[in-house]
C-alpha cells in the first residue's frame, strides 16, 4: 500500500474533527485567555485553521526556515471566515497528499528557525509530527477554551460529555 493511500483516511477524518470543533468557536471571545500565558482564542483558533498550510510547506517545498518567511497570521474576524480559510486548505492539502508518490514522502526535508535546523527527517515523519500531531495537540487546547466557556464540546475519538450520539 502506498503512503498515502495509508494517510488520506487519516487525514480526512482528522480534519472532519478539527472542522467539528471550529464550528463551534464563539465569536466575540476572540480575547479570552484561561491563563495569563495561553494563546488569545481567536489566535488559536486561526492558528489550526491555517495549519493545513504546514502540511502544503512539507508536501511541496524542499524545506522551510519559519524565521525568515514573510508569512502573515491569520487574524480571527469571524467564525465562518476560519472555516472557509480551513475548507480551503484542506482541499488544497487533501490534493498534494493525493499527488506525493512514497519516493516523495521517503525525501528528507528541512524545517529550521533562521538557519538553525529545527528537523531533517523524512517528509512522512514531518508530516506526521509537526503537521499532524500539532494539530491535534492544538484542537485539545481549543476544546479547553470552549469548555471553559460553557460551549458544549463534539465527539472527537468518542462521545463528550456533551455529545454523546455524535459520530
Amino acid at each position: 500500500m502506498e503512503i498515502r493511500q495509508l494517510y488520506l483516511p487519516e487525514f480526512d477524518h482528522e480534519m472532519q474533527r478539527t472542522q467539528s470543533i471550529l464550528e463551534r468557536v464563539p465569536e466575540g471571545k476572540q480575547e479570552y485567555t484561561p491563563h495569563e500565558k495561553s494563546m488569545p482564542l481567536g489566535k488559536l483558533a486561526a492558528h489550526i485553521a491555517r495549519l493545513p498550510e504546514f502540511a502544503l510547506y512539507i508536501l511541496e517545498q524542499p524545506e522551510l526556515d519559519i524565521g525568515k518567511t514573510q508569512h502573515k497570521p491569520l487574524v480571527m474576524e469571524s467564525r465562518q471566515q476560519l472555516l472557509d480559510e480551513f475548507a480551503a486548505l484542506v482541499t488544497k492539502t487533501r490534493a498534494a497528499i493525493t499527488a506525493a508518490d512514497d519516493a516523495h514522502w521517503q525525501q528528507p526535508w528541512k524545517f529550521s528557525f533562521q538557519d538553525k535546523v529545527i528537523s531533517n527527517e523524512p517528509r512522512y515523519s514531518v508530516y506526521n509530527g509537526l503537521f499532524l500531531n500539532h494539530m491535534v495537540h492544538h484542537r485539545a487546547q481549543l476544546g479547553v477554551y470552549l469548555r471553559l466557556n460553557g460551549i458544549p464540546l463534539p465527539a472527537v475519538y468518542g462521545p463528550s460529555a456533551d455529545d454523546r450520539m455524535g459520530f
